[in-house]
């Protein structure tokens, strides 16, 4: 029998999960990382009102989660903005959400992902509670046999690895992977695929503090508060105006305001790059990929900035190879890795 391998990324602004493998091609999905908490199982709207959502049990409470989470009665969106998320009540809601979507009962090899900074203090606890048996609402569960937690940005090189066909050439060559998500802006240094630990870390300088800083703004130009932060990122992203109080938003005069929170955040990791020099490959992936371009290119001004396809699923893609390899060769001894759908 094939090994069933899995990875999901929960971040603090989406969660990142592959839904199956055939061939090469490494299906993935998300929803948002909002957890809605009630008292029941069963959700109270009317059955024209259904929604993609589940009501997972953690604890004494259920927590809906799932893609049309924004549909929720509940206005108010708790963000897990803070170092301990890993082990709230919301996360394994969010995490068991993936688990539902995945459609398999059991699963011998999960990968999980960390930030940076987080990696050495909470990679073993969290290995440890991704193992067992997970109910998964409805009175479904899924069994995890084995846990493996990677720093997020390492699945992203894994990823630019594979699909630029650099798998053997890479690990002789340095590389630094950036990854801007919505809580945290992460950045691994790596020699082949060993972590440079001293040249690595995160801070607290994601999109979700773009947004926050902009709607401040907003709302002092409109002289009330304004927290539409889904519309004022989408958009960021489209360059569209979004429309408030029925006339359309000008965002572009505030796009230097989200364009120096990057900048922060490049300048302060360009001062553990030791040896930029000496960096082959420089990376970039993320949910927050698009605005943290140009702060990455000007503070690499002589190198090539590299980016992958859909940069919001390149961690968990990685996660999913680098999972495939690992099961590979250490958890089925013999086996072919290219043979049948290792997921």
């Amino acid at each position: 029998m094939e090994l069933i391998v899995r990875a999901v990324d929960v971040g603090s602004g989406n969660t990142k999960l592959v839904t199956g493998v055939a061939g090469a091609d490494i299906r993935c999905a998300s929803f948002p990382s909002v957890a809605y908490p009630s008292s029941g199982e069963t959700p109270q709207w009317p059955a024209s009102e259904r929604r993609k959502t589940f009501c997972i049990p953690v604890g004494p409470l259920f927590y809906e989660v799932g893609p049309d989470v924004g549909l929720a009665a509940d206005t108010f969106r708790a963000k897990q903005l803070h170092d301990e998320y890993t082990e709230s009540p919301e996360y394994m809601a969010l995490l068991r959400g993936a688990l539902s979507m995945m459609k398999v009962p059991h699963i011998d090899l999960l990968i999980v992902g960390l930030p940076v900074a987080l990696f050495t203090l909470k990679k073993a606890a969290l290995e440890k509670a991704m193992v067992g048996s997970h109910q998964v609402g409805g009175g479904k569960t899924v069994t995890v046999a084995k846990a493996m937690a990677v720093a997020q940005p390492q699945g992203a090189l894994v990823h630019y690895a594979a699909e630029h066909q650099k798998i053997e050439s890479i690990g002789t060559e340095q590389s630094l992977v950036i990854d801007p998500g919505s809580r945290t802006f992460d950045w691994l240094v790596t020699r082949g695929m060993r972590l440079v630990q001293k040249q690595s870390h995160s801070i607290n300088r994601g999109m979700s503090d773009v947004l926050r800083l902009l709607a401040a703004e907003v709302s002092k130009d409109l002289g009330t508060p304004y927290r539409d932060y889904d519309a004022i990122d989408l958009a960021l992203r489209t360059g569209k105006a979004p429309v408030i109080f029925q006339k359309p938003y000008d965002m572009k005069r505030h796009l230097p305001l989200a364009e120096s929170v990057a900048q922060q955040a490049v300048s302060t990791m360009r001062q553990w790059i030791e040896t930029p020099e000496s960096l082959q490959n420089i990376i970039l992936v993320g949910g927050g990929a698009f605005l943290f371009k140009k702060a990455v290119k000007a503070a690499f001004p002589k190198h090539r900035i590299h980016e992958v396809k859909e940069p919001m699923f390149a961690n968990v893609r990685g996660f999913q190879l680098a999972g495939q390899n690992y099961a590979a060769s250490t958890m089925a001894p013999g086996r072919d890795r290219g043979a049948g759908e290792a997921a």
